[in-house]
């Protein structure tokens, strides 16, 4: 107490008005990061939120199984299998980008137009373990997008298989590969996606450049491939991130929607690079962000 006031005969009072120290336990990065993760994937598909933030996510994911159904009858009709699951991760994967050209806005772009990324960093996230879990969150979201079909196809045709358990355990190991594929291609397309998203607040903004990106390489892409031959055409696909990741599934299970020739290493390898220099680009942009 300063001897003015002290000299002065006034004295301080500490009032008691309720508030206890928090003596619980410290639950930490790890937990906030879950708690982060599982947020974010409810948010991808508008879980928790209103009906309008349903439509567009939970939209497509029911027409993808719909469309798995119809695959389901087709394939057990013909004596030769239509599409396998390899098969429905390099055509859904359109869908996937548009997918996560609406999604990824959705889980960055409102934390950043609201100024929130502060409050998530109070304590005890850091800003990669922020950056890393939405990245993470995005990659699970569009796995889901395209893992379902491939389970719905997998019950149509375990259960129709005339081989008995050699068949389901055939199926068993198809819906395997489709998961990898899955996986790939949803982790390539969210490292693609994610940064684009962080740049701004504006979703719609977001989504845009995110669409343009595909939009603008697809037709290069598209022809390339019509009207080069041999390394041209080969090497084509690996403008176009839809075409990269076809060209990824024809070299691991000879997939895909074209040839590749013997390049499927350098799909590969790009594929790698895109999504190490988009998980390096998220995690430099929440670097630079003020909060």
């Amino acid at each position: 107490m300063p001897d003015s006031v002290a000299r002065s005969g006034v004295t301080g009072v500490i009032h008691d008005i309720g508030y206890q120290r928090y003596e619980g336990p410290r639950l930490g990065r790890g937990y906030a990061s879950r708690s982060l993760f599982v947020h974010s994937v409810r948010g991808a598909y508008g879980l928790g939120r209103s009906a309008w933030a349903k439509v567009l996510p939970i939209g497509l994911l029911s027409l993808a199984c719909i469309a798995a159904l119809v695959l389901v009858v087709v394939n057990t009709q013909l004596p030769v299998q239509v599409i396998d699951y390899v098969g429905i991760g390099s055509t859904f994967t359109y869908a996937a980008t548009v997918f996560v050209a609406v999604v990824a806005p959705e889980l960055v772009s409102v934390d950043l137009r609201s100024n929130l990324l502060s409050l998530y960093l109070s304590r005890p996230l850091r800003r990669t373990d922020y950056a890393l879990t939405k990245l993470a969150s995005l990659t699970a979201a569009a796995f889901v997008m395209l893992a379902a079909p491939m389970v719905i196809l997998f019950l149509g045709m375990a259960f129709s298989t005339d081989d008995g358990i050699a068949g389901v355990l055939s199926e068993v190991g198809g819906l395997l590969e489709g998961f990898v594929v899955a996986a790939i291609h949803a982790a390539v397309l969210a490292a693609l996606a994610l940064p684009f998203a962080a740049l701004t607040g504006r979703r719609v903004f977001a989504s845009g450049m995110i669409i343009g990106v595909f939009l603008l390489t697809a037709p290069v892409s598209g022809a390339l491939l019509a009207f080069s031959s041999g390394d041209g055409a080969y090497l084509a696909g690996l403008i176009n991130p839809v075409n990269l990741l076809n060209g990824v599934d024809r070299w691991l299970f000879d997939g895909g929607t074209f040839d590749i020739g013997s390049y499927g290493p350098v799909y590969g390898l790009v594929s790698l690079a895109v999504f190490a220099v988009g998980t390096a680009c998220t995690v430099w942009r929440y670097r630079k962000v003020r909060s």
